[in-house]
């Protein structure tokens, strides 16, 4: 069954986001306001190496108060095409250049609410060329076994839906 949108107003607009109400109707002819959060998209990438680790960063959220684990990951700017964007994010938030990146996955964590994707790429090397660039990004940038991967998942260590949907692919690989 399909929602028929008929209109969608501002509430609220910045540079990273717009907040809108949509007039949407039900097939059956009910009719909901519903909250729609429009933001730009996003690019990231699953680095790993020759020892079965993955890079990732260990960070805080403020809005919900938790630190966790997570892939480099942010906004691709305007005119930016996604798998430059994922290369750029990863050394700015780790202080290593992915080597050859290819796409993974295409994520929308949010679709319910949001019109946010997530463009996420995987390299199997990467090349330390200094500290981050964006050095309030992460409190520790580690290499992690990649073994250990769903144990972190399962504790609540990550739980960014990106992070983890990308990190469970990468472990069915071959």
């Amino acid at each position: 069954m399909r929602w028929q949108v008929n209109s969608e107003k501002p509430l609220f607009t910045d540079p990273w986001l717009k907040v809108r109400v949509a007039d949407v109707e039900f097939p059956d002819g009910r009719r909901l306001d519903h909250r729609v959060i429009r933001t730009a998209p996003g690019a990231g990438a699953v680095v790993t190496d020759d020892r079965r680790r993955v890079l990732l960063i260990w960070r805080h959220r403020f809005i919900t108060d938790t630190w966790g684990w997570e892939i480099p990951i942010g906004k691709i700017d305007d005119g930016e095409e996604p798998m430059a964007a994922a290369a750029r994010e990863v050394e700015e938030e780790t202080g290593w250049r992915p080597g050859p990146l290819r796409p993974l996955l295409r994520v929308q964590p949010t679709n319910g609410i949001s019109d946010s994707v997530h463009h996420i790429f995987r390299a199997g090397t990467a090349v330390r060329i200094g500290p981050p660039t964006d050095p309030w990004e992460a409190e520790r940038i580690e290499w992690v076994p990649l073994s250990g991967v769903r144990d972190l998942i399962a504790k609540g260590d990550i739980v960014g839906g990106t992070s983890v949907a990308a990190l469970l692919y990468v472990l069915t690989e071959p």
